[in-house]
């Protein structure tokens, strides 16, 4: 499976965003070693298709529910609690692209730190 399989409007972000580097909504705290995102989405508001390249790990802050287009033609929902935490590790080259979604009826919010002492260099971001 890949991106090809999605909606013609995702399947373009894919292919527009390869260097997308915002994994979050609002970057709050950037040193030499870590970026600090927030993530704020109102019910039926998406995150953009977007390329996680640092090891990180994000904290759901709201309870809600998610659906994700992958790079490999996957789609995945989830329900997320308060509290839950995922942490994510990339070897050198290796990467994820996704978008986020919100599906629920609730606003999602999350943090997610990225670690910039991994095997791979930092993505630009704006």
């Amino acid at each position: 499976m890949s991106h090809d399989q999605h909606p013609a409007d995702i399947q373009r972000e894919f292919e527009a965003n390869q260097a997308n580097g915002n994994v979050g909504s609002i970057l709050v705290s950037e040193t030499d070693r870590l970026r600090v995102w927030h993530i704020v989405l109102p019910a039926g508001e998406r995150l953009p298709v977007h390329k996680h390249v640092l090891n990180y790990f994000w904290t759901a802050l709201s309870v809600g529910k998610s659906r994700s287009h992958h790079m490999n033609g996957q789609v995945n929902e989830h329900e997320y609690s308060v509290g839950e935490t995922k942490h994510f590790e990339y070897g050198p080259g290796e990467f994820m692209m996704h978008d986020l979604e919100n599906i629920g009826d609730t606003e999602l919010r999350f943090v997610t730190v990225e670690m910039k002492d991994g095997e791979n260099e930092p993505l630009e971001v704006n």
